[in-house]
């Protein structure tokens, strides 16, 4: 069955989407639309599709859709497209505020629609090398760091960056978080562009979190540490080293390590791969507007906690 698709917002995001649902077997990319009707022209013409003069016409050409626009347009857009009947893989974060989130599920409901969230890192092949491990983690350190763009710049590094790691921590560990501390800082923007916030869940388990858009270099490490079992994940290299205490020969105690990895695949390749799966089998996403308002809950809670340090540091 093939299902014709199309992105809305084709620009350093959409356009890869667009660029990957061109090459799915199964997929046929009817159609792109972008307020900017230059690059909508441009991208189509590489991808060899129709640039919509509208979101209108966009909707009538096709069954499924990728919203990459800016986060403050995400619940009006998907909204609109859900009302037509069309399936909506929408960016994170969901949305700016849990009101436009609540909508926008809301809507999928109403009208009976898949709604996915962009969480990508969800589809690394890093993260897949773990599932089967079965550890409860206790204590959780990560690292996102990256130098400077001007993309994404309508929002600050904790719903740009960190909220990918804080949806991977909530999603190993579905307790309720009970605690969030945090600091954070602009440096080249007048939004915070370095955060470092502390997670403790009801469960027991503490998650220390940076994220930093002003970084010299390019990190991307999630650590889990668990009884007798510790992983490091780098979702750049996209591999996992796994190192358990065992009992070694004679009871004596032995370090086993295994390095894992998943399949060389592109993760926005296999999260696109999920999204269609998700609307030819009518089955729950992986990553469901549920599970995108979860993350942005604890994005903005974080994001209120940075602000309420930097007025008490001022007083």
């Amino acid at each position: 069955m093939t299902l014709r698709v199309g992105v809305v917002g084709v620009g350093a995001l959409g356009r890869h989407h667009a660029r990957v649902y061109a090459s799915l077997p199964g997929a046929e990319l009817a159609a792109v639309y972008d307020t900017d009707a230059e690059r909508c022209r441009r991208v189509a013409g590489e991808l060899g599709t129709r640039a919509a003069a509208s979101l209108d016409e966009l909707a009538d050409a096709v069954e499924a859709v990728s919203v990459a626009v800016p986060t403050e347009s995400h619940a009006a857009v998907t909204r609109a497209l859900l009302a037509r009947g069309r399936d909506v893989l929408v960016e994170k974060p969901i949305a700016p505020t849990l009101e436009a989130a609540d909508s926008m599920l809301e809507s999928a409901r109403e009208h009976g629609r898949i709604l996915q969230v962009g969480h990508i890192e969800r589809f690394n092949p890093a993260l897949d090398a773990i599932r089967d491990l079965g550890v409860a983690p206790r204590f959780v350190e990560v690292h996102r760091l990256g130098s400077f763009s001007p993309r994404s710049l309508d929002i600050d590094v904790v719903l740009d960056l960190m909220i990918h790691d804080l949806d991977i921590v909530l999603s190993l560990d579905a307790s309720d978080v009970e605690q969030v501390d945090a600091v954070g800082v602009p440096v080249l923007t007048s939004r915070v562009d370095i955060a470092n916030a502390r997670l403790r869940l009801a469960s027991g388990l503490i998650a220390n979190l940076t994220a930093s858009r002003v970084s010299a270099e390019k990190v991307r490490k999630f650590r889990i540490f668990a009884p007798r079992t510790y992983v490091s994940m780098d979702f750049g290299d996209r591999e996992a080293l796994i190192y358990r205490l065992v009992d070694g020969a004679g009871g004596a105690p032995t370090i086993d390590v295994q390095r894992r990895s998943g399949p060389d695949q592109e993760p926005l390749r296999r999260q696109l791969e999920a999204f269609l799966q998700a609307v030819r089998e009518r089955s729950p996403p992986r990553v469901d507007g549920a599970q995108g308002r979860r993350a942005l809950e604890f994005a903005l809670e974080v994001a209120e906690r940075i602000r309420a340090h930097a007025e008490s540091s001022r007083t």
